[in-house]
């Protein structure tokens, strides 16, 4: 039966939905069992995971029954290969598995008649045990990185109008540091020139330094 001389239904549908459940069986279980256990931020690659597998597996399953002519096959993946994602740097393992959900769609999206279930199922299976020991035996679980104590807290800042020029030159900054602590009575630590003023002979500059106080340095 066909509408607009495109079938209805066919039996490559049971195909389709034999092969998509064997792979969202086996990504499934790659994620859940060997992925979700060793991480603290459960939910963070899920949903790239699952839709990667699920649109990689659709497009390959399709192009299958396309009869496509070499250039044309190169020229879409050409296509594909310009797409890519910017987003912070994503770590190596988190990468393999991206792979590895991408292997199991292309895998299960393209196996024919010359690949029986037997060695489609061996194959899946090889997959996620590999994933599941290999992640059992270098966990390489995530550690809660200690934060860095942040400096801004213990240093306060302030506007100076300073009448030494010649200091402000770059090779006599251990100098104008000095001067600065020696006159204002402070333990500078940075020096930022906002703006210079010929006609007077001065210069404002921000002085940070640190705080005697950590509580005020807060506040301030």
């Amino acid at each position: 039966m066909e509408f607009m001389e495109v079938p209805i239904f066919d039996d490559d549908f049971y195909k389709l939905l034999v092969r998509f459940l064997i792979n969202m069986i086996f990504v499934s279980l790659v994620v859940a069992f060997a992925y979700f256990p060793h991480r603290r931020a459960k939910g963070l690659y899920l949903f790239t995971f699952l839709m990667m597998n699920v649109m990689v597996f659709f497009i390959c399953f399709s192009l299958k029954k396309l009869d496509l002519g070499l250039g044309m096959a190169l020229g879409l993946f050409a296509i594909f290969a310009i797409i890519r994602y910017r987003t912070d740097a994503i770590p190596v393992k988190e990468m393999t598995y991206l792979f590895i959900v991408i292997g199991l769609a292309v895998i299960n999206a393209l196996s024919n008649k010359k690949t029986s279930y037997a060695e489609l199922m061996f194959t899946n299976m090889i997959i996620f045990s590999g994933s599941l020991i290999l992640e059992r035996v270098f966990p390489e679980t995530e550690k809660a990185k200690p934060p860095k104590k942040s400096l801004a807290k213990d240093m306060l800042s302030r506007s100076i109008v300073y009448d030494n020029l010649d200091l402000l030159k770059p090779k006599n900054e251990v100098e104008l540091i000095a001067d600065i602590q020696e006159r204002a009575g402070i333990d500078a630590t940075n020096i930022e020139v906002k703006k210079i003023d010929l006609a007077t002979g001065t210069a404002s500059i921000v002085v940070s330094y640190k705080s005697d106080n950590p509580e005020n340095a807060a506040n301030g």
